[in-house]
């Protein structure tokens, strides 16, 4: 059972402080080992969520404590990947429906596929650089496989690899490039696309 408190006392230098539980009570010990973020140090007034527990000598002692807003903010995560993951899977059921009911050729289904492989490749490959300082993938790189077609899985990327969700102004260029993907999709089922779309295909057959 997870309690809700406030840390009272924290004194850096000994890592260790005390927490008043939110519903009343005697203050908790709590020592920095106990905190999952070691990256984030305590401070006085921090709202936290705590498990209760007992040191060696059966104190009580707050065990497995998060800060309470990263534990909402996990839990918005958590909440938008999984509708991230349906808007995906919806996404290609509605690809592959059209395809099979003549809309839409089959070439284009997969052409979403690989370009979302290898979004999601990129992803995972700028992630990896930025944790081992290594040269990055460029976010104009990124943003054009997700303009092809790729936006499915950097859209994957993004929630299971928590990767390029925080930077505003690359998020509005992500979300601009799925929306004129999309536009350009309905258009290309359209009486008026469709047989450009064909056109374009057959001609990029011819050349591969």
């Amino acid at each position: 059972m997870r309690f809700e408190g406030t840390i009272t006392t924290w004194k850096d230098g000994e890592g260790y402080g005390f927490i008043a539980p939110t519903a009343g009570g005697k203050q908790i010990f709590v020592h920095i080992k106990s905190i999952g973020d070691r990256n984030r140090r305590p401070r006085q007034g921090d709202v936290v969520t705590f498990e209760l527990g007992a040191d060696t000598q059966g104190r009580p002692q707050a065990q497995r404590v998060a800060y309470a807003d990263e534990r909402a903010s996990s839990l918005n995560l958590s909440g938008r990947r999984y509708t991230y993951l349906a808007l995906v899977s919806a996404f290609f059921a509605f690809l592959t429906g059209a395809a099979f009911a003549g809309h839409l050729p089959f070439a284009v289904v997969g052409i979403y596929v690989v370009a979302s492989e290898i979004a999601f490749a990129l992803y995972a490959i700028d992630k990896s650089a930025a944790k081992h300082g290594r040269w990055r993938t460029q976010e104009v790189t990124l943003q054009f496989w997700a303009l092809i077609g790729g936006w499915p899985g950097a859209m994957v990327a993004q929630t299971l690899l928590r990767h390029k969700t925080k930077k505003l102004s690359f998020l509005v260029v992500f979300w601009i490039t799925v929306l004129l993907n999309c536009a350009a999709l309905l258009w290309a089922l359209s009486a008026k696309g469709a047989p450009v779309l064909r056109k374009m295909l057959d001609s990029l057959g011819s050349i591969f």
